[in-house]
């Protein structure tokens, strides 16, 4: 091929008509079923999944009707049996009835056993509802169509999070569908102050977005706030609850996750009653919560089910768990390269024995600890289930052996990365994990350049930065900073139920009081009254 062939066959490419995309806004619904028949036929070209079904209503003498659906959306079983059937063969003494003129009142009214019907306009409102599960119905001689709610797919069913497992609670978890997931609420909190608010999102995926809040406790600014963030988004798709977290944040910037998520209803249903608001998204069974602040991300749903001791105590583990994951290995590398005198002399001379052959300083043989130890957890989530476990467990024991038969890091560092991966892994929100685990590599550089000075300037900017950060109004560090001691039952320990009459005030929530007091249990006093019982 020469020049010029290769030029005039790139002319050709360019000028290769392109497909455009449908405007709906020269479509209109026509009187004449026909024209209707064609119009969705235009909008649904190449769409194998679109159904366009003509038939007759009434029997020989009948008019024309159609119906537009999505196959693989809907009831089969549905529209078969309570509107094909119902319009065709039942019309029953109805079918001396039908005109043209009445039909569509007549079968709107008496003859379409369906539940929820509603009336389309526009071809707009026509095409969205067919996307979305529902199913057109139009006869001939009328410009309105029927909306009929035959929404029916494959989907799974409810189990138990296994992100968020417990040994006492619910085992119940959300769903990917919306209206399953909002029906879960509804049975937890059967209040009709329960407010669930759809808007629309995304220009191609069209994702239902609920806004769910308590009214009379959600605080009217919050509830405002967040509308008023939905309402600036203007994207191609939602796919997953993380696009709304992204786009409604406070800071964008902050490495710290502003909202808590979860696929748990229970804890959806426990937050509301706090006076939050809760995003759920269509497709996804993570839900969002704001506001959020840092004390949520060591709670486990699990600290409202065991008694107050045993939540308090395993509490009090988890913020410890949180330094550690946080700030060992750097403890480790800062003591061990210029802090010795810190360290007791026989730990110090048995450490100095077993890094006698390793060749790197204790900063890079942490960095290749840490390293490896996140390639494998990524390896193992990654990977399908069975061989991901084995691959982390198979990969520890043998790559940290043969780290340390082949002189590559110490014994004593294995130990330090291996507690360092149990405290991450016992803190409940895998988002502030990951964050934490992110932290850990600079603050190692700092430990093993400038020691405990280091460590203490990472610190600090930390602490500044979380002092700062807000969510939706709310101060990050509440209700530490500012510090409110009436909200300390529900941060390190937690008080029981009986004392916590009220809800956090940092939240900032309508209604403060959240049960009557004095409920601490006791036995009765009055012996004579129970004497009197017992008799």
């Amino acid at each position: 091929m020469d020049m010029n062939q290769w030029k005039e066959k790139r002319q050709e490419k360019a000028v290769k008509p392109v497909e455009i995309a449908v405007d709906l806004g020269q479509f209109f619904l026509e009187q004449d079923i026909k024209k209707n028949q064609q119009n969705f036929e235009t909008i649904f070209r190449k769409c194998s999944d679109i159904v366009n079904r003509p038939f007759t209503v009434g029997g020989k003498d009948g008019l024309d009707a159609m119906l537009v659906y999505t196959d693989g959306l809907i009831d089969k079983d549905t529209i078969n049996n309570f509107l094909m059937r119902s319009v065709m063969l039942m019309m029953g003494d109805k079918a001396d009835e039908l005109t043209k003129k009445n039909a569509f009142q007549l079968l709107k009214d008496s003859v379409i056993s369906i539940g929820e019907v509603s009336v389309v306009k526009t071809i707009e409102e026509a095409v969205d509802k067919v996307l979305v599960g529902e199913c057109i119905f139009m006869v001939d001689g009328h410009t309105e169509g029927l909306s009929l709610s035959v929404r029916g797919w494959q989907s799974r069913g409810i189990t138990e999070p296994t992100t968020e497992t417990v040994v006492r609670g619910p085992r119940e978890g959300l769903t990917e569908t919306l209206r399953f997931n909002t029906a879960m609420l509804r049975r937890k909190i059967k209040s009709p102050d329960l407010k669930i608010e759809v808007k629309v999102k995304g220009k191609f995926t069209k994702t239902d977005v609920a806004v769910c809040y308590i009214s009379g406790l959600a605080n009217q600014g919050v509830i405002h706030e967040v509308f008023q963030r939905l309402e600036r988004i203007d994207i191609d798709g939602i796919l997953e609850s993380s696009y709304i977290e992204e786009l409604i944040e406070d800071e964008p910037w902050s490495p710290f996750p502003q909202m808590e998520y979860t696929e748990r209803p229970d804890v959806v249903a426990a937050n509301l009653l706090e006076g939050r608001v809760a995003i759920m998204v269509d497709g996804t069974p993570f839900v969002l919560m704001v506001p959020t602040v840092f004390s949520q991300f060591i709670q486990s749903p699990e600290d409202y089910y065991q008694r107050f001791f045993l939540s308090s105590f395993f509490r009090i583990g988890r913020f410890l768990a949180l330094n550690i994951a946080l700030l060992l290995p750097s403890v480790y590398v800062a003591s061990t390269t210029f802090h010795q005198e810190m360290i007791p002399t026989p730990l110090l001379i048995s450490i100095a024995s077993q890094r006698e052959g390793v060749p790197f300083p204790a900063l890079v043989e942490a960095l290749i600890m840490e390293l490896t130890f996140e390639l494998l957890r990524e390896a193992g989530v990654r990977l399908p289930r069975a061989v991901g476990q084995a691959v982390s467990i198979v990969g520890a024991l043998v790559i940290g052996d043969a780290a340390v038969t082949a002189g590559i890091v110490s014994p004593a560092m294995v130990i330090v990365v291996a507690v360092t991966a149990l405290a991450s892994f016992s803190l409940p929100a895998f988002n502030m994990a990951i964050t934490l685990r992110m932290l850990r590599f600079p603050i190692i550089i700092l430990a093993g350049t400038l020691g405990f000075y280091g460590i203490m300037v990472a610190l600090l900017a930390i602490l500044i930065h979380l002092t700062g950060l807000r969510s939706f109004g709310v101060p990050y560090l509440a209700p530490v900073a500012p510090f409110r001691f009436s909200e300390w039952r529900d941060v390190l320990v937690r008080a029981p139920w009986w004392a916590m009459d009220y809800r956090p005030r940092s939240i900032e929530a309508r209604d403060l009081k959240r049960q009557a007091e004095g409920l601490m249990p006791e036995p009765s006093q009055n012996k004579d009254e129970e004497e009197q019982a017992d008799d």
